[in-house]
């Protein structure tokens, strides 16, 4: 039953295997070096899903709200934009404004000198974790501090913040507060990009934000069932996933250089978390497991504080991970427990979500 949203995500991996073959033989000549990049593709591909798990759960959010036609766009414009956007055009686009390079002679230089490719992606890792850490963490803090939340995971973090959330402009404030403080503890340089890249993160926020409230005109958020259903919702369903894109692809380095065998590990991660979000929308996951879409909010919180403060202390993608899917298993465990005490309310928020009608396949 749930092999039928993977099938797209197996053959999609299939040929980025074969590729990756092709290039392994191509550039070692050997078996064992044929062998050696397979491997290396296919952690990648776990690392991705590793990371971006809570990635699936808040697009989850977004899109069961949203409308056939743009629900169907995100499933094939978004991948493309995922896939190649991202993991290729993205990292070249560093590259070509870090070297003053055009397009072709940074494709050039990805293909002809990884190593120096690496560095000058490497060296933009200050302006990447102040723009994705500051978008993140509105996204996350705008969870929280929602007027219209009224159901609390963790009381005691939650409550207090439900008691803030009538306070203008207090998610801008605390955002805007962290990067100064971070900015104090890194070489003046860096500092003035890594402020500069935070303050674009939030512009980026507001402007989505500002687009869903002139294309629906009723004032509501981006986040909000009506902006959710068409292009408003789109744009921010495409930046949320870049910004969990970037620790992904600095951190795909660790294991190689290579920009076109990065792009095949990654985009095999992106296809298994869009199958993964198709799941949660079409079974009603986050209605019948309620504290869920909490624990995705906690994640990105806590991936926006990583992402802040890998500009001054060296924090390994592995831990990243950890604290993500740590996070989205208690608030799980935490589900299934309310759950048994609960039945009936479990039971009627899931059939409400299967009753409606809605399906992300159409």
């Amino acid at each position: 039953m749930l092999l039928k949203y993977y099938k797209g995500s197996f053959v999609f991996t299939a040929l980025c295997l074969a590729i990756a073959a092709w290039l392994g033989f191509q550039s070692t000549g050997t078996l064992p070096g044929t062998l050696g990049i397979l491997w290396i593709v296919l952690v990648l591909g776990v690392l991705e899903v590793s990371l971006s798990f809570d990635n699936a759960v808040v697009n989850a959010t977004v899109l069961r709200d949203m409308d056939d036609k743009w629900r169907h766009r995100f499933l094939t414009w978004g991948i493309l934009i995922a896939v190649f956007g991202m993991r290729i055009v993205f990292p070249l686009a560093i590259v070509a404004l870090a070297a003053h390079l055009g397009p072709v002679e940074a494709v050039k230089l990805a293909a002809g000198d990884p190593v120096r490719y690496e560095q000058i992606i490497t060296s933009a890792h200050v302006g990447i974790s102040g723009f994705g850490g500051s978008f993140l963490a509105m996204v996350g803090l705008g969870f929280f501090l929602d007027e219209d939340k009224d159901e609390h995971w963790i009381g005691a973090i939650e409550r207090p913040l439900a008691a803030l959330r009538k306070i203008a402009g207090l998610a801008t404030g605390i955002v805007l507060l962290a990067l100064y403080v971070i900015a104090q503890s890194i070489p003046a340089a860096d500092a003035m990009t890594f402020i500069t890249s935070g303050i674009f993160g939030l512009l980026t926020y507001i402007a989505v934000h500002a687009i869903g409230v002139v294309l629906e005109g009723d004032g509501d958020a981006v986040t909000g069932a009506a902006a959710r259903s068409g292009l408003a919702a789109f744009l921010y369903l495409e930046v949320l996933d870049a910004s969990f894109s970037f620790d992904g692809v600095i951190g795909a380095f660790a294991l190689s250089n290579n920009l076109f065998i990065i792009a095949l590990g990654l985009g095999i991660g992106a296809m298994f978390v869009r199958s993964m979000t198709i799941m949660l929308v079409d079974h009603g996951t986050l209605a019948q497991y309620r504290y869920l879409e909490h624990g995705a909010f906690y994640a990105i919180v806590a991936l926006a504080a990583i992402m802040l403060l890998s500009v001054r202390f060296h924090i390994p993608e592995t831990i990243t991970g950890l604290i993500g899917a740590t996070l989205i298993g208690l608030s799980f465990w935490a589900s299934v427990r309310s759950n048994r005490k609960h039945p009936d309310a479990g039971a009627h928020e899931a059939g409400a979500i299967h009753g409606s009608g809605t399906s992300i396949g159409g």
